[in-house]
């Protein structure tokens, strides 16, 4: 019989392959059907995408909520409809060869640090009213669409090449790049669409920990695969006492109150999810509540 398999491998994911397909392969491959990813990437994108195995589903919503990371190219001259090189062009500049400035490029682009609001392309997989919006969009279907407040964190070693931009961008979770490049176009007042895409970030897996797919199997799987603990590493600690007490009440899955050791812990700025310790075990995810600190993921 083989052994269970818990832990994270982060997948740096080919072109022209969806991260369902990504996740469908590992399935098989793994022969496990507790597996799902934790933050979609569209199929012409590449670079890290982490694939949660075993109980590590159980923490896909916490990494989901993390800062990921891109690098980004676009073209200056024309807009598409899927606001990326793949879609077809709705928009373009009267003269092929205008000319841009790098400095006003450079300004324009690093305008869009901070806080920003994004209306959700057509072509993608959000819902609205339980329809998907790209399965609108191939029928032609255009709704309206509420701008979402996103944070772009930084954006760095941009290089302008004539009508083409590159950058890194670090950024909330549910920003959308193509449409960052379509508006960076439509400031500049130019239009723009992406070309490229490749994540090498998604906190807290960088790309250099990235393993292509066609290296992971059973035989494989262990020398990529990441803890749960490691993954969980941006969180917070809390030890409690080293008791029986205590690790009998969190292994037989008995939401506990932690109330009464806030004080000697000393809770650091109010986080609302914290790594549960008994000694040196780990046992899981706990959340700060108003109660206190209750168990949430028992892991």
């Amino acid at each position: 019989m083989s052994q269970e398999i818990n832990g994270i491998i982060v997948i740096d994911k080919p072109k022209d392959m969806t991260s369902h397909d990504v996740v469908a392969i590992l399935r098989k491959r793994l022969k496990t059907k507790k597996i799902g990813h934790t933050g979609t990437l569209d199929p012409m994108a590449t670079g890290v995408l982490p694939i949660c195995i075993g109980r590590a589903t159980k923490i896909v919503d916490f990494l989901l909520e993390n800062v990921k990371g891109y690098h980004c190219e676009m073209c200056l001259g024309s807009a598409t409809d899927t606001q990326d090189r793949w879609g077809v062009v709705t928009h373009q500049v009267a003269d092929p060869n205008f000319q841009i400035d790098k400095e006003s490029v450079v300004e324009v682009v690093e305008s869009f640090i901070g806080e920003i609001d994004q209306v959700p392309p057509m072509y993608s997989a959000l819902k609205i009213n339980g329809a998907k919006l790209v399965d609108l969009a191939r029928k032609g279907i255009v709704v309206e669409r509420e701008a979402r407040r996103r944070t772009i964190y930084k954006i760095e070693n941009i290089v302008v090449r004539q009508h083409t931009i590159e950058f890194d961008v670090a950024c909330s979770k549910g920003t959308y790049i193509r449409t960052l490049c379509h508006d960076i176009g439509l400031t500049l007042g130019c239009y723009g669409h992406m070309t490229e895409l490749r994540r090498t970030m998604s906190d807290p897996f960088k790309l250099e920990r990235a393993v292509p797919i066609d290296l992971i199997d059973l035989d494989m799987i262990s020398t990529h695969l990441v803890s749960i603990e490691d993954a969980l590493s941006f969180m917070e600690q809390i030890v409690l006492p080293d008791s029986i007490k205590y690790h009998k009440l969190i292994q037989n899955g008995v939401k506990i109150q932690l109330d009464s050791f806030k004080d000697e812990i000393q809770l650091k700025n109010a986080k609302k999810f914290y790594r549960i310790y008994v000694g040196l075990t780990f046992y899981g995810i706990a959340e700060n509540t108003d109660k206190g600190l209750f168990m949430k993921k028992l892991l």
